[in-house]
């Protein structure tokens, strides 16, 4: 797609970080596609005529489209859950030991446990996790024990502006009311890829209350947002002596000092 994958932003290559090519996601960013993701997600596992479990969730099988849309790509190990029972959708003999991709794939596959969704929710909460660090889970650092997730839950919830991706600190450490709903919003979204990617199956999120959860988060983080342009619009609107529409909706963005969301450009 138009914008690579998942992947290309959050581990861009060294060519790509000179200025003119340098790839950023910034947080509501990186919130939208992981919204856009769970959607994918909670489509395959419950709206389908009959569940089906994708098996190999990663930033490189996440596709971002021109509006910077999250699409999951690669079925080439997705499974259709029929009946309780699985059907391989690939030739079985090339497809049945495969399970997922190092890092992704959840513990109970490793010990030849079956395919399920609650093994997709896990793959999400590790995409998520890489999401808000920046740190992939096969990371050189993550060895002799210490995991990704256990890299995570030692900072959660007071210590997690150490490990966060410098790219959204920057956006966290401003200062005010803002950070604090910002920083709030953080520990939301490390929640859920924490108690998605806990090692029981049975106790990790369903998709569905995934994005419900995460669109809560969103709302929350939009709210000061929205309440700001309500304001400054009712200041545009007491302006005297505008010809046209034109001119009070110039003063109004004129009156815009910050964007943190970055609202306007679009």
């Amino acid at each position: 797609m138009e914008n690579g994958s998942l992947e290309d932003w959050l581990h861009p290559s060294v060519g790509m970080n000179k200025p003119e090519t340098m790839k950023n996601l910034n947080f509501f960013q990186r919130l939208n596609v992981a919204i856009d993701v769970a959607h994918a997600l909670e489509y395959l596992h419950h709206r389908c005529e009959t569940p089906i479990i994708h098996c190999d969730l990663k930033p490189s099988n996440v596709l971002l489209d021109g509006e910077m849309v999250g699409h999951i790509s690669d079925f080439g190990l997705a499974k259709i859950l029929s009946g309780d029972k699985l059907n391989y959708s690939t030739n079985e003999s090339s497809s049945l030991g495969l399970r997922g991709t190092i890092g992704y794939a959840p513990p109970e596959y490793g010990m030849g446990s079956e395919l399920s969704t609650n093994g997709d929710a896990y793959s999400y909460g590790i995409l998520l996790l890489e999401m808000l660090t920046g740190k992939r889970p096969t990371s050189e650092r993550f060895k002799e024990g210490l995991s990704l997730r256990n890299f995570v839950k030692a900072a959660f919830p007071n210590r997690v502006v150490e490990i966060i991706d410098p790219i959204l600190l920057q956006e966290s450490v401003r200062g005010g009311s803002a950070a604090d709903i910002h920083l709030q919003c953080l520990n939301s979204i490390f929640e859920i890829g924490l108690t998605c990617s806990t090692e029981s199956p049975r106790e990790r999120m369903d998709m569905s209350n995934v994005v419900t959860k995460l669109c809560s988060i969103r709302d929350k983080l939009l709210r000061p947002t929205r309440l700001n342009l309500l304001s400054l619009a009712a200041a545009s609107a007491v302006v005297r002596g505008n010809d046209t529409d034109q001119q009070a909706l110039l003063q109004f963005n004129a009156k815009i000092t910050g964007d943190q969301l970055k609202i306007m450009e679009s």
